[in-house]
């Protein structure tokens, strides 16, 4: 029985898995996005990051990562690229010299205002595609996923890394010890290039016997 009440839908495979849905399903958030950003908007991630940086003033790009699920090396550039549009504004964070502190600039605040209808939008449109009886319940589940996201340690994620490229370098490594014993000699030592093999003489099975007469043994 089909709970759905939809005819011909296929059990299993792509069906029942939940990444694979869950990546059908950003697919359309994001066509229904840039559908009411338009061409000339912000993108996603852009909004993401302005809406942040709105939320709280001077925060460094670690804290942006947290903020907004970016990966490190993709919010750097990002941030880089925002900047340079005149959207972002960067200056040495009074928290940690070594850091420098994003926030918004009068361009991106405007950029931001007009931008929030348009999200709003579709927003609706996206909620619009369920029953309204299961709206507040994928909102949570939602949530329940986002938190279990912010959840896992950044620590953990750089020791399962660290993890993975020791044990691939172990692997190169034995694969390299492999192939040196199969072109090294019957006594584990490597041939140089044009050695002439030297035969080792072989020691006899059973020597003569050396008799050593006794003092006195031939008097009398």
């Amino acid at each position: 029985m089909i709970k759905s009440g939809k005819q011909g839908k296929i059990k299993g495979g792509l069906a029942e898995s939940p990444s694979h849905l869950m990546h059908r399903a950003l697919q359309l958030a994001l066509d229904i996005y840039a559908e009411e950003a338009g061409p000339d908007g912000l993108t996603q991630r852009q909004f993401a990051v302005l809406e942040a940086v709105a939320a709280r003033s001077g925060l460094t790009q670690t804290d942006l990562v947290k903020a907004t699920g970016i990966d490190r090396s993709t919010l750097a550039d990002l941030v880089a690229r925002m900047t340079t549009k005149g959207l972002l504004e960067r200056e040495r964070s009074t928290l940690d010299a070594r850091a420098k502190a994003v926030r918004l600039s009068p361009e991106g605040e405007a950029a931001l205002l007009a931008a929030r209808p348009r999200v709003e939008a579709a927003d609706k449109r996206i909620m619009a595609l369920l029953p309204k009886s299961k709206r507040d319940s994928f909102l949570d589940l939602l949530c329940s996923l986002s938190d279990a996201a912010d959840a896992v340690p950044e620590q953990a994620r750089a020791e399962i890394k660290a993890a993975k490229k020791a044990a691939k370098e172990a692997k190169k490594a034995e694969k390299a010890a492999r192939k040196g014993e199969g072109k090294s000699d019957g006594r584990g030592k490597k041939k140089k290039k044009g050695e002439p093999v030297v035969e080792q003489p072989q020691a006899d099975d059973a020597a003569d016997p050396v008799v050593v007469p006794l003092k006195g043994a031939t008097e009398g």
